[in-house]
């Protein structure tokens, strides 16, 4: 027994010996990327207020890219807008449908992403990995969820250029015709 604890005390001090970097064996340096950087900025909104007998909570978010969503106001354009996290399975599923809609849609329906109850560094690692795009805005508590009365996602919402809600999906979106089709019947943008 006595000879296992030498042993290991050599194991450990040749391990911890190579954590460093180097040839000086100085300590790596901490990456100066910040976490946001995969994700993309929000686009400018124009000024004014929303209009419509059903709209969003008037909430603001920071996007980690840049720039900022706020509910509040009319987007302009047609907006598609889906409450994600790196956490949920279903979203992971659908966010490669979502990204070849935004591509697809260019400027004639905005994608919107709304990170929801979530880390910034495991959005943004998940975000590029799986090659988002669009841009998301960051709720890490969750404040639109808890207005909305979600407890669980994803969900996605369609606005229409004056900031009305006309639709809601509930769960993921399964093919990009389906996503195409919710496009053409509640905001009557043929793609």
């Amino acid at each position: 027994m006595r000879r296992v604890v030498p042993v290991l005390g050599l194991v450990c001090a040749v391990l911890l010996g190579g954590c460093s970097s180097g040839d000086d064996g100085a300590a790596a340096a901490p990456s100066t990327t910040p976490p946001a950087a995969a994700l993309t900025a929000c686009p400018e909104q124009p000024d004014r207020q929303a209009a419509g007998t059903e709209r969003l909570p008037a909430l603001s978010f920071d996007c980690p890219g840049g720039g900022s969503l706020d509910l509040g106001r009319a987007p302009g354009v047609p907006m598609v807008v889906n409450l994600w996290g790196s956490w949920c399975p279903p979203c992971r599923e659908e966010t490669p449908i979502l990204q070849d809609f935004a591509e697809m849609a260019g400027n004639q329906v905005r994608m919107v992403g709304v990170i929801s109850k979530d880390g910034l560094p495991q959005a943004a690692s998940f975000a590029e990995d799986a090659g988002v795009t669009f841009p998301s805005a960051f709720d890490g508590e969750g404040r639109l969820m808890a207005e909305l009365g979600l407890n669980v996602l994803p969900f996605t919402y369609f606005v229409d250029a004056d900031g009305a809600l006309v639709h809601t999906e509930s769960g993921p979106v399964g093919s990009l015709d389906e996503l195409r089709g919710l496009v053409a019947e509640h905001l009557g943008v043929q793609l």
